[in-house]
């Protein structure tokens, strides 16, 4: 494996999930071996973009007419991104989304563990969601520090979403991945990923308005 490029680019970053995906589902179908024109073409990518973003991640060397080794490339990958080194988690908002990303299970895959979700709501807290126990807001800071706990979930509404984030950092929470569309202000040092889900609809909306090329 080798070591990670600090100059690589987001949009590399981006790619390298869904190439993961792609193999996971070859590997499930007993596929021993795959090329980079073949990820390329399952993924609608240009299979030079591949080539080059693989061979930033991997030590795996494909060969001529067999490609890469299925297994080899996945174990690299894993790697590379860290989704072999279990990450435990919490999540604050037990609301639809919250439910719904609770009953993911596929976040395993990608070596992330919610351990246990909080709310302020008294009749969700001290029940269990999709298997995980729902605590109160107000144990959040024991329970993250009795586990050592580096990374939060916010999933409530925007005009929370600060507070909670505020929580979360008090607590020791190192990084944070926020589903509500607002800018979270942070101490220096800490990770933060937004997901704008109304912001990501109006560029969809958007692109349905642009007609293709040739029209």
């Amino acid at each position: 494996m080798q070591e990670q490029n600090s100059e690589m680019s987001k949009a590399t970053l981006r790619r390298l999930p869904s190439y993961l995906r792609y193999l996971y589902q070859l590997n499930k179908q007993n596929v021993p071996n795959v090329s980079s024109t073949t990820i390329a073409n399952g993924l609608g990518l240009n299979p030079v973009q591949v080539r080059k973003d693989i061979a930033l991640v991997s030590s795996v060397a494909g060969k001529p007419k067999t490609g890469f080794v299925t297994k080899e490339l996945i174990a690299d990958l894993e790697d590379f991104l860290g989704y072999n080194n279990t990450r435990d988690a919490v999540l604050v908002g037990v609301g639809g989304l919250g439910r719904a990303i609770l009953g993911y299970d596929g976040f395993r895959n990608y070596g992330l563990n919610i351990v246990c979700a909080f709310d302020a709501d008294e009749k969700v807290v001290d029940t269990s969601v999709n298997g995980k126990p729902v605590y109160s807001t107000d144990k959040l800071k024991g329970i993250v520090e009795r586990y050592k706990i580096r990374l939060g979930i916010i999933c409530v509404p925007s005009a929370a979403a600060q507070s909670v984030a505020d929580s979360m950092v008090d607590a020791g929470i190192k990084a944070i991945w926020c589903f509500a569309p607002v800018h979270l202000t942070l101490p220096e040092g800490i990770a933060v990923k937004g997901e704008d889900l109304a912001a990501s609809l109006a560029l969809l909306s958007m692109q349905l308005k642009t007609p293709p090329l040739g029209e």
